[in-house]
């Protein structure tokens, strides 16, 4: 059983693992930006202790991308974490850092902590420049499931054959070429044959 001080405790862990605070990620979550502020966690008076209300967490872990048993490893400390490669956007585009099917390769990646997503072949990758502006920007991580089969509508990771890697919507797909459709919504869509990607790769979780 977790105590009051254990919940409250975990709730700044999920702000932390989304790279926020607390009254960011209840922005995040659509929630009043006080809702996780230390001054809602106990009455005024300071006789009567405050919990956090179940639709209220469930929003927050679905804004942070965790699920419950996450949230209570957060809580009592024990920490699911994995531990994923890590690589700067700008670095990605060497075609050492990426073996043939798009898995990291080679000696520049990193690795940092993060819940574990039941996949062992994801990646971090941090964006680097403006060219997915505005729905990622500089500084945001992204998660990349390569092996999590990308279905049209879902954002992905894509690679060329003359090295450039970008941050895409999937669209419609053929035998021959696939529709690529810009994060930035005044862009125009991009027609790319099959034989020039060199892989595709789904986009499963932002800080942002």
């Amino acid at each position: 059983m977790f105590t009051h001080d254990q919940i409250w405790r975990g709730i700044d862990r999920l702000a932390a693992h989304a790279q926020t605070s607390p009254s960011g990620l209840a922005r995040r979550a659509g929630l009043d930006s006080t809702t996780f502020n230390p001054s809602k966690r106990i009455s005024a008076d300071g006789s009567k202790l405050r919990w956090p209300s179940t639709e209220s967490l469930t929003k927050a872990l679905s804004a942070a991308n965790l699920g419950f048993a996450d949230f209570a490893a957060l809580v009592s400390g024990e920490g699911r974490a994995q531990s994923l490669p890590a690589l700067d956007l700008a670095d990605g585009d060497r075609a050492a850092a990426f073996d043939a099917v798009g898995l990291p390769t080679g000696a520049s990646w990193s690795r940092v902590p993060f819940p574990d997503l039941g996949s062992s072949e994801a990646y971090a990758l941090t964006v680097e420049g403006e060219a997915m502006l505005p729905l990622y920007r500089p500084g945001d991580r992204l998660i990349i499931a390569p092996d999590d089969k990308p279905r049209p509508g879902d954002r992905v990771m894509v690679k060329t054959r003359d090295g450039e890697i970008c941050g895409w919507e999937l669209g419609r797909s053929s035998v021959q070429d696939v529709v690529l459709k810009p994060l930035n919504p005044s862009g125009p869509d991009r027609i790319v044959k099959l034989v020039e990607i060199a892989w595709i790769a789904r986009i499963v979780w932002a800080s942002q």
